[in-house]
């Protein structure tokens, strides 16, 4: 059988993302596919972006890889707004942020007759968000193709990132996967008296897939595999002394909890989640 690790949103975290290559090299999975967001947050931003070159056979382009290096319109934000622009800019030369810009959106192939389509956040948009407190409706979504998809077909398996909480579920005889993310792993799900131990979620996550690539045969075997590794998240954090949200960025890695639950909050009421009964 092959087996593919799939990786996603590392955020210039250097020390989960090398703890994560050793552990595929350590499983002896040679393939690598990238889902995007590998800057913005942590400060290691270049030498993610160098390593994840270096050992991902595919990449695809995440919303923070497109905002950080396209044109913005710096006269609309705030000066806080603006400074976390500079800073993440800054962090990448010219060559780098062409690259980013330019990658690529989706990418499909087949595996045990399954059509598995990546992409970093929903096939319409880039930033879209869908996860596991969403309707059925708009889970559904996620499976049907776009003028961002390589091919017109429905997905049989949709794996994605960006909203940093790996889970799985099947609906409609389909099969969705987040792969959570290598850097900045949170859970929306928080209460006090409820918590488990917050080391279940920082961690680094990641994907592996293994079946038949590129087989048309759905009697074939798959399986799917999230795999949670621990890093030092304290070495990484003595690196960032020149991050500019070093509380906010700390709060996240450290607590597994993200910066603006004001934000999780208001997408709950949207998907009719009482955040009190939480």
């Amino acid at each position: 059988m092959d087996r593919i690790a799939i990786i996603s949103d590392i955020h210039g975290n250097l020390e989960a993302l090398k703890s994560v290559l050793d552990d595929i090299k350590e499983r002896n999975i040679n393939r690598i596919f990238c889902l995007g967001d590998i800057i913005a947050k942590g400060t290691h931003q270049q030498e993610c972006v160098d390593l994840v070159k270096e050992k991902c056979e595919v990449i695809i382009k995440g919303n923070c890889d497109e905002y950080f290096t396209s044109d913005i319109d710096l006269s609309t934000k705030t000066p806080s707004e603006i400074n976390r622009i500079t800073w993440n800019k800054n962090k990448l030369n010219d060559e780098t942020k062409k690259y980013l810009n330019n990658l690529p959106y989706c990418y499909e192939f087949y595996m045990s007759g399954r059509l598995v389509r990546l992409v970093h956040a929903h096939p319409e948009k880039i930033d879209k968000f869908a996860g596991n407190i969403d309707k059925i409706d708009r889970l559904y979504e996620l499976f049907l193709p776009s003028c961002n998809t390589i091919s017109n077909e429905k997905a049989d398996v949709l794996i994605y990132g960006h909203i940093h909480t790996p889970y799985v579920q099947k609906i409609y005889n389909r099969i969705i996967i987040n792969t959570g993310s290598v850097g900045n792993a949170i859970d929306v799900f928080r209460n006090d008296e409820k918590d488990g131990n917050v080391k279940n979620t920082t961690v680094a996550n990641y994907l592996i897939i293994s079946g038949n690539f590129d087989s048309k045969n759905i009697d074939e075997k798959i399986s799917y595999e999230l795999v949670s590794v621990p890093y030092d998240i304290d070495k990484e954090l003595n690196n960032n002394n020149d991050n500019i949200e070093f509380e906010s960025y700390k709060e996240e890695i450290k607590k597994g909890k993200y910066r603006d639950m004001t934000k999780i909050y208001n997408s709950f009421e949207l998907r009719g989640i009482d955040k009190e009964k939480i």
